[in-house]
Parts: C-alpha cells; structure tokens; sequence
C-alpha cells in the first residue's frame, strides 16, 4: 500500500503517514461495521482519501491538488496483488546510490520491510533517535534529489540490481551472525526479512529484465545458509563449526529448495547464458557443503575450483581466505597457510582465527594461541568468541590435526553468510561457515568449511 501511494503522489512520507492512518481507522471502525470483502481494497482508498484531505489542508498547488482527484476514485479495489510491480519500484528507490549504504539498509526495512524504528535501532545497535534522524533524512534526500520512483532503465539495471542485492545481504548477514555482547548471536528476523525481500526481488524481476540470474543465486546462498541456522549454535551459546554441526537438524526443504535453484543457474549457464557473478558462484559453494551428508564427504577440490572462478571476478582478499580454507583440506594446512600468512586482513577477526586453525594443525601451539588471541579480540559475536575461547584453552590438550579439529566455515563455505570485504562496516562480509557472513571466512568455516 505505501508503495502504491507513494507512485501515485510521489512522496514516502505523504504515503507513510496516509497508511498509517488507514490501518488507525481500520482498528476503529472494523470491530463494529465487520471487515470488509476486500480488507486491502478498503484501506488503499482509506488512505488516498486522507492524503488528498491532507493535500487541501497543506493547500497544496492546484496542480498537485488536481492530480490527487485524477487518481483517487471511489471504484472497488483489486486485490493488493496488482501493486508488486510499485513494491519494486520502492525497493529500487530505496536502494538509490544516491543514498548512503547505512540510509538504504535503515530505508529498506522500514519502508518495504515494515520493521519499526525501534526495531531496525535495535537490530544495528544504535539509539532509536539516530535511527529516526537516518530514515528522514534519507526521505528528505529522496525528495530534495528528486529521486525518481521508478525502475532502472535496461542499460542502468545490473549496477542498480547490485545494490539493491547488496543491502539485502548486508542485512542478511546482520542476522546470520550479529553483533554486540548485548545482541543474540543470530538474528531470525533479519535473516527470514531479507530472505522475503529477496523472494520478492526474485518473484517480480522477469529474466526478460536481466540480471536475474544474480537475484536467483542470491536467494539460493540465503536459503542454503539459513538451513543450517537449526545446528549453528549449542546449547551453551557457543558457535558450532560446519565439521561438528548435526546434519540431520538442518533444513532439508530449505536446501532442496536453494538446490532446485543452484541447478536452475547452472542450467542457463549450459545453455548459453551469461557467466555466474558472485551470488551464484556462492550459492553453487553452499550446494557442494550441503550435498554431503557427513563433513567427511566434502568434495573440497570442487569448492577450490569454484573459489578459483569466484577469485577471477572478485579477487579481493577476503576470497582468497575462504579459498585458502579449502585448499588447506585439499593440499594441507602448509600452503594453505602460505597463502593466508600474504593476505593484507590484519583487522579482520576471521584472518586470526582461520591462521590460529592452520597453526594448531601444524602443532605450533605459541603462534596459534597468539593467533586466538587476536581473533577473540576483534570477534564481534558472542557465540563465535566463546567458540574461539574454548579452542584456545584446548591447545596442548589435543593435536587437532584434521578439519574436525576446528574449521571456521564461513557462508561461501559452511556456514557465514556473505562475501563482504573487510575494510568495509560490520555488514556485508562473505563467509562460508559458521562464524561470519554466508559468503566469507569466518570462525565457524575455518575449522572445516
């Protein structure tokens, strides 16, 4: 309904307050006059009226007044299925470049999403009021910039559609591995929003517009990560390695379903179409994890072979630390850790933890206790930092010589959810296991991946 309003006057706080209104007045009259045949009909014509009541109020220009009346009529509704088309075009101005990374996440899962302001401050752990200043003035920009409410045209669509993916991942991976001491380590409601939202993406963006291969591979690396959420975390709120997980709690319709379109992709790709971007290359990683009934199973020279694809059209660092997670199961921890010992990721708690894994394998116990020092240091999750604890104070207790021995697994591997670079904010990380984001390294992948 808010993305209705806002195509037909073109302005989200006009829409947001009218909507509001609507769903008031539903809560009054509705208990006595009975729900209506078309509940949504009825509130979609509710609220066009008090925007052209608050229009003659404001006394707008006649011009703007004028067309308040051309649209509003007093015509039975269809069904609020005719608006997916507006709820895209909602996300897409949401998502404008023109606004702040922070601004599009905070716009999106208000205004798409319907989270509250309380609820997205408390979901990124910032005070209410901050988050409130945030959406408006994103709302003030989207109005003074005179950003239009419309979809990208055909040659700007890829750049734009990237965004977009990306704020939903980024929320995604807020849920799949979240932080702050005061924060529960996974966030069910931010990772089943973004799965929605990216549903949605999926249902409204035909392949005829392009770029839909990236949405498909998107939502599959969505739905192959949250079917591990189930064996994630212990009973003691400590993170559970890709390794160690119960199998048989995972999801089996989620992964059959982020299978179906793993298959769909590479069906398009076999038949001519366009190369696999990122998304969809991580999500054919997350189908090898899943595929294999125990970790023993693991087919890790596929995995090395599809990061290898992933490092030609993303070569950032942070690739090449999930990548060197699963050459250490395939040439062994030696290489694997010439590799990382190269990589510039300092400050980035899944580098530690991933050389601390490699070191304990390789029995140099001082290194590696350093190693867990600084990665429960930078850890900004409860669970995977009382994971990395409790590693630390095994060493000289066990060898741990092989991938059960403690693997993060980040989502392109295991178990994280995103492909993120470090240097960029908390949100948007790649892992392949437990531990970080679905699509980079992270604590839970660098046990085993």
């Amino acid at each position: 309904m808010v993305a209705a309003l806002t195509r037909r006057f073109g302005d989200l706080d006009v829409a947001e307050d009218a909507a509001a209104e609507a769903f008031e007045t539903a809560v009054e009259r509705w208990p006595h006059d009975g729900v209506p045949p078309n509940p949504g009909g009825w509130l979609t014509t509710t609220a066009t009226r008090k925007v052209i009541d608050r229009l003659r109020r404001e006394s707008r220009r006649d011009e703007k007044h004028q067309e308040a009346q051309l649209l509003f009529d007093d015509d039975p509704h269809e069904p609020l299925g005719v608006i997916d088309d507006d709820r895209l075009r909602l996300i897409f101005t949401c998502c404008h470049p023109a606004l702040s990374p922070e601004a599009r996440i905070a716009l999106t899962l208000r205004m798409v999403g319907g989270l509250t302001v309380p609820e997205i401050a408390r979901a990124f752990l910032v005070q209410e009021a901050t988050m409130g200043q945030r959406i408006t003035r994103a709302k003030a920009k989207i109005k003074v910039a005179r950003i239009p409410y419309r979809l990208p045209t055909a040659e700007d669509l890829p750049a734009r559609l990237d965004g977009v993916l990306t704020v939903l991942f980024l929320v995604f991976n807020e849920g799949y591995l979240a932080t702050g001491a005061e924060t529960e380590p996974v966030r069910n409601d931010l990772t089943a929003e973004a799965i929605r939202l990216t549903r949605l993406v999926h249902e409204l963006l035909p392949d005829r517009r392009g770029g839909s291969g990236e949405v498909t591979g998107l939502l599959a690396l969505m739905l192959l990560t949250e079917a591990r959420r189930p064996a994630r975390i212990s009973a003691t709120g400590e993170l559970v390695t890709l390794d160690e997980q119960d199998r048989g709690a995972w999801d089996r319709d989620l992964i059959e379903d982020g299978h179906r379109l793993v298959r769909e992709r590479l069906a398009a790709v076999a038949a001519g179409g366009p190369a696999p971007g990122r998304y969809q290359l991580l999500a054919a990683i997350n189908a090898v994890h899943t595929d294999a009934r125990d970790a023993r199973d693991t087919d890790w020279s596929q995995i090395v072979a599809l990061y290898d694809r992933l490092m030609r059209i993303n070569p950032s660092p942070v690739v090449a630390l999930n990548r060197a997670v699963a050459v250490a199961e395939v040439d062994g921890p030696d290489v694997a850790l010439a590799v990382v010992d190269r990589l510039p990721l300092e400050g980035y708690h899944a580098f530690h933890a991933t050389r601390a894994e490699l070191l304990r394998r390789l029995g140099r116990s001082k290194e590696a206790r350093e190693a867990y020092d600084r990665a429960i240091e930078l850890a900004g999750n409860t669970a995977e930092a009382a994971y990395l604890t409790r590693r630390r104070s095994q060493l000289g207790v066990s060898p741990g010589c092989g991938p059960a021995s403690g693997t993060v697994d980040p989502p392109g591997h295991g178990d994280t959810a995103g492909d993120r670079d470090p240097a960029s904010d908390r949100h948007g990380t790649v892992h392949h296991g437990d531990g970080q984001d679905p699509g980079q390294p992270g604590t839970e992948q660098a046990r085993s991946g």
